[in-house]
């Protein structure tokens, strides 16, 4: 006769793995992640960009200014070209077609006086993107 070893009986645990440590992982990279970040600074006022796209509105009258400081509207040029875009911009915005190589500080006292002749709107044209 034959004896019959008995053979352990094997314990039947989950092949499942605990997810615990992982989520505790998990959750450990990211708050690794929002504790190294470098979050932007809030601007320190509402600044509303400028927008180069719109309606192509070439036929309307405009004053142009060169790259040099020469400024001219239709015939006028010079002061006359300023008092006179000033008068035709009464029922509307004065389009402004500046050089994009001229100075920011010429065109700031171009501002400054079409302002103090009474122009309330500018708008300056730029090229399309």
């Amino acid at each position: 006769m034959r004896r019959r070893t008995r053979i352990a009986p094997v314990s039947r645990r989950s092949s499942r793995e605990p997810v615990v440590p992982m989520i505790n992982v998990v959750f450990l990279l990211l708050i690794f992640f929002l504790m190294t970040a470098q979050i932007t600074p809030p601007a320190p006022f509402d600044v509303t960009l400028p927008n180069a796209s719109g309606e192509d509105d070439t036929g309307q009258r405009a004053l142009y200014i060169s790259a040099d400081g020469e400024i001219a509207f239709e015939t006028a040029r010079g002061d006359a070209a300023l008092a006179e875009a000033v008068q035709a911009s009464d029922s509307g915005p004065l389009r402004l077609n500046a050089d994009a190589t001229l100075s920011a500080a010429t065109l700031a006292q171009v501002l400054g006086r079409l302002t103090a002749l009474g122009a309330t709107r500018v708008d300056i044209v730029t090229e399309g993107g």
